[in-house]
């Protein structure tokens, strides 16, 4: 597992609101503690190879469960925001694992620059090893995908934006 999985595995957790996680893989087994006292939260992670013996102190790495975001980000975000205002979002559902192909081997349901119409597959959604079908409310235009395949997704989370026009 690299860094960056292990960051949005944090970011993750950080949002569900939940205090510990643990995940057990292959040859690494993960801890993600979160503690808040009052305004600070941190979150303490333990990455330990499986073969070695259980130290009795954090391995990998302690990382502050959200980062702090410049401020020229949200500027970013709110101009972003403001042209996106005529598109129309498709948000996910049901919380899971969004994937943009029916399989790895085939090709995915919609590209930026397709035409889709109300009821065209646009995504599954793994939740509790089921694949939900997710389907376009409106017709129009694919502008913009905002997930990357096989992400973890929360409901109500934008995943595409359609031109109606």
């Amino acid at each position: 597992m690299d860094l960056k999985e292990i960051q949005n595995l944090i970011k993750f957790v950080a949002k569900s609101g939940a205090s510990e996680v643990k995940l057990e893989m292959d040859d690494v087994k993960i801890t993600i503690r979160t503690a808040s006292d009052d305004s600070k939260e941190t979150t303490i992670v333990q990455q330990i190879p499986l073969g070695s013996a259980v130290p009795s102190h954090p391995v990998a790495q302690a990382v502050p469960a959200v980062p702090a975001t410049p401020a020229p980000v949200a500027a970013k975000e709110e101009t972003a925001t403001e042209d996106d205002s005529k598109y129309i979002t498709i948000k996910s559902p049901i919380i899971g694992t969004l994937y943009r192909k029916p399989s790895p081997d085939k090709p995915t349901f919609v590209e930026v620059g397709d035409t889709v119409k109300e009821g065209d597959v646009l995504c599954i959604i793994e939740a509790m090893k089921l694949f939900n079908e997710i389907e376009s409310e409106v017709s129009g235009k694919i502008v913009k995908v905002l997930v990357d395949e096989a992400s973890p997704v929360e409901f109500d989370q934008p995943l595409f934006l359609v031109d109606p026009s």
